[in-house]
């Protein structure tokens, strides 16, 4: 708070609102709870009929009033229509060019004053009009408006001279506080929007298959979405492991906690334990600074481990006692970190054979092994890859933009006959090759699939029927015609193009083979 003028005496009042405007500066961050608390102050303080604020806008060259006369008087929280006006005019205007406090004692007889801002109700006769100064230069006009008894002098300017200082402090930082709110507001809307994407990637409805394994899997997954039960997910590569244990966290209570994931397979034992466990300043060459491991920022939610049966075994002893004990100790401390987390960990392998080998700690697979959940390799429920092809066809065509929905019977007949050794993940990439090769709007036909999948060409050249070499060729020939036709909705004259072969010799070739469009 500037200090006072040696010349100027300050009475009981004034020590009294000094305080006043202390006491809600330091208690007060919404901005029309400080404005009406201290300028109601103010106005009691001076014997005046009120005080109004108005903040100056550089980019438009303005002024504009954030509290009038009339909010103050009346109590409201805003006014209906912010008022501005030009800041080269009225006492504002000088008062921002000159950087200084103008005395105005009789408005009718001072040049600098613009009556066009008063109301009906309302006549402005004298004024004190102030600068609002930081550290940033001149945010703003405080105005003293009709002083009742007397005239307003010197001393009122020093008096609120004062106060005007510790004033502009408290506007910045309540606009400011305003500002950081509406960020958090939007920071909070766009977490919201993101959660609710993520509930909307790992719901049930992503996790696809009606055959008797998958609704085993699906009953298994309902039994443990609301229990911290430690959960172990086996199956072959790319039967969506990962996914299962999504489904489970977003889906169950701890939905709004933390899911932190990682491959236990991907990292030396030394980065692995740093990652899981944490590690001090100085703990080893390049920690420059303590470091959270995931179990800690997993706290209260879930951790998943990925391909658990690579973990080597030194690490494997110091998760066992995690897990027991629900303490971490990071790389380098000397104090442990109580953590309550639910573990999900999954492998391809067969751990009861490693346990078997001496490869994995039997006591750690007994502490993992609480609710087995074992994928379906995607070649022993081949019902499911219809509905698999649907699902991946919608969402991927959603992510290209493309209105791609539909597949030949015959190009579906050749992937349900496919082993997938890549399973769910191989289809799926399979399925957006296809698409890609397929082109906006087309179907898929056996053509746009690759070559393990229909190998047709090479089969049917390959005599191992003991076929006559004529009729391997109508074979080919008729299951060319088929796809092509399919591929443009039955028009013979692009598939003809596409052929290589006249309209009339494509018609020829279909009365021929019998095919039906």
């Amino acid at each position: 708070m500037e200090r006072p003028p040696n010349n100027l005496t300050l009475s009981n009042e004034d020590l009294a609102l000094f305080y006043q405007v202390a006491i809600n500066l330091s208690e007060i961050r919404q901005l029309n709870d400080l404005l009406s608390n201290i300028l109601n102050s103010v106005t009691n303080a001076f014997g005046i009929e009120g005080v109004s604020i108005a903040l100056h806008d550089p980019k438009q060259n303005e002024f504009y009033f954030i509290r009038t006369l009339e909010e103050v008087r009346d109590g409201q929280l805003k006014s209906k229509k912010t008022m501005r006006f030009d800041d080269s005019i009225g006492v504002a205007g000088w008062v921002l060019r000159k950087g200084r406090p103008a005395l105005v004692p009789d408005t009718g007889k001072d040049s600098r004053f613009f009556g066009g801002m008063d109301h009906e109700n309302f006549q402005t006769r004298s004024m004190i009009c102030l600068p609002l100064k930081t550290r940033h230069g001149i945010i703003g006009v405080l105005y003293a408006l009709n002083k009742i008894k007397g005239i307003f002098n010197q001393d009122d300017v020093q008096t609120l001279k004062i106060v005007c200082g510790p004033i502009a402090i408290a506007i910045e930082n309540a606009l400011l506080y305003e500002r950081l709110e509406s960020h958090a507001r939007v920071l909070e809307q766009e977490n919201q929007h993101l959660k609710s994407e993520i509930f909307d990637s790992f719901g049930f409805n992503e996790v696809v298959g009606s055959s008797q394994s998958m609704r085993h899997i699906f009953r298994m997954i309902k039994k443990i979405l609301n229990t911290l039960t430690t959960v172990l997910i086996q199956g072959e590569t790319g039967t969506g492991k990962e996914l299962i244990a999504r489904v489970i966290h977003y889906n169950g209570f701890l939905k709004d906690k933390p899911f932190v994931a990682e491959n236990c397979g991907a990292l030396s034992e030394h980065l692995l334990e740093s990652e899981l466990f944490g590690h001090v300043k100085g703990a080893f060459t390049g920690a420059i600074s303590d470091k959270k491991g995931l179990f800690e920022q997993a706290d209260g939610g879930t951790i998943f481990l990925d391909e658990i049966g690579e973990m080597p075994q030194s690490m494997q002893v110091k998760l066992l006692r995690v897990l027991q004990d629900g303490q971490i100790r990071p790389v380098g401390g000397s104090h442990t970190t109580n953590v309550n987390v639910r573990l999900i960990a999954c492998t391809n392998r067969n751990l009861e054979e490693d346990v078997a080998k001496g490869i994995f700690r039997e006591d750690l697979y007994y502490r993992i092994n609480v609710f087995p959940i074992t994928m379906p390799p995607l070649r022993k429920r081949k019902e499911d890859i219809p509905l698999l092809i649907t699902h991946f066809l919608k969402k991927i065509g959603r992510r290209f933009k493309s209105s791609q929905s539909s597949i030949t019977p015959c190009a579906l007949e050749l992937l349900i006959q496919y082993d997938w050794p890549g399973n769910v993940r191989e289809l799926q990439n399979e399925i957006e090759r296809a698409i890609a090769m397929a082109g906006p709007n087309h179907p898929i036909t056996a053509l746009e699939l690759s070559d393990r999948v229909n190998p047709h060409m090479e089969c049917d050249t390959n005599n191992r029927s003991g076929e006559t070499l004529p009729k391997v060729v109508e074979r080919v020939e008729k299951q060319m015609i088929i796809e092509t036709l399919s591929k443009y909705k039955g028009n013979r004259s692009q598939a003809a193009r596409t052929l290589g072969i006249t309209r009339q010799g494509l018609i020829n070739k279909i009365n021929r083979y019998v095919i039906k469009i």
